[in-house]
């Protein structure tokens, strides 16, 4: 089974021409629409004083949630501070990866993974995964929004917890194939919508309600397949009125793509 023509739409940024090659191997006519971009902080002095505590010995523990925040962490503090000495710091305590990539990032670093989260990598597996260890001064690497769930699952249990925000999510430089994306959405030419992260869901129905087309997407939805890559972009999802059809059984694009495929002609004459 595969897409069949059928059209997909895609709001992956960075790996924008990796998914729409996907897509296009299962017989689909990708859409791609850029839908982000992540934006460091400007004169980021959270992260500065996140360092003179971390440097200081005040924490036991840090959580890292992205291989491109552990990155940009690490770019920053090294403006600053000799550039082994957020390696250095590390190695000195338990460190949680979120996942394989902060992982990949961390073994640059030759920095040791304490604990690995399992997939599929949500706040839930985080705290599951820490659950029996004894640190209870920690810090977060967070991304883009606030991760509460997270934050006040750790205090629960007695901890002192630092978020460290790295980035933050923006509107991509040009919107223009995001803007068009709405219109052909409202306008129901889209048969399949495959979301990779629950950032592309906000952009994408900020950018409708600003063409005045926020409720026809909406209703567009309920009539086309929509394929969440994992649990933590279904709720997403949910928490926007928009009911996905669909996730694969691994949290990753690839099994999105091919797993959506597969899927997508019964899906779909369920739907209609």
């Amino acid at each position: 089974m595969s897409f069949a023509g059928l059209k997909v739409i895609s709001f992956e940024s960075r790996r924008a021409a990796e998914i729409a090659q996907l897509i296009r191997k299962q017989q689909g006519e990708p859409i791609v629409a850029p839908s982000m971009r992540e934006a460091p902080i400007e004169r980021n002095e959270e992260a500065f004083r996140f360092a003179e505590r971390l440097f200081a010995g005040e924490f036991d523990m840090m959580i890292l949630l992205t291989g491109v925040g552990t990155r940009i962490l690490n770019q920053a503090l090294a403006t600053r501070y000799p550039p082994d000495r957020f390696a250095e710091a590390l190695r000195r305590m338990a460190v949680v990866a979120r996942g394989s990539k902060p992982a990949a990032v961390l073994r640059e670093m030759n920095v040791p993974v304490t604990v690995m989260v399992p997939e599929p990598n949500t706040w839930r597996e985080v705290l599951a995964s820490t659950e029996s260890r004894p640190e209870r001064r920690i810090a977060v690497q967070e991304y883009g929004r606030p991760s509460m769930e997270l934050l006040n699952g750790l205090r629960a249990r007695g901890a002192e917890v630092m978020a460290v925000g790295v980035y933050q999510w923006e509107l991509p430089e040009d919107t223009g194939p995001l803007r068009e994306a709405a219109e052909r959405i409202a306008a129901e030419e889209v048969d399949v919508a495959l979301f990779t992260t629950s950032v592309q869901i906000d952009h994408l129905l900020r950018v409708a309600a600003e063409k005045g087309l926020e409720d026809y997407v909406r209703t567009a939805f309920s009539k086309m397949l929509v394929a969440s890559v994992g649990p933590a972009t279904t709720e997403a999802l949910e928490e926007n009125g928009i009911h996905p059809d669909f996730e694969p059984s691994h949290p990753k694009m690839g099994f999105l793509v091919q797993e959506t495929a597969e899927r997508a002609e019964a899906l779909l004459k369920a739907k209609r």
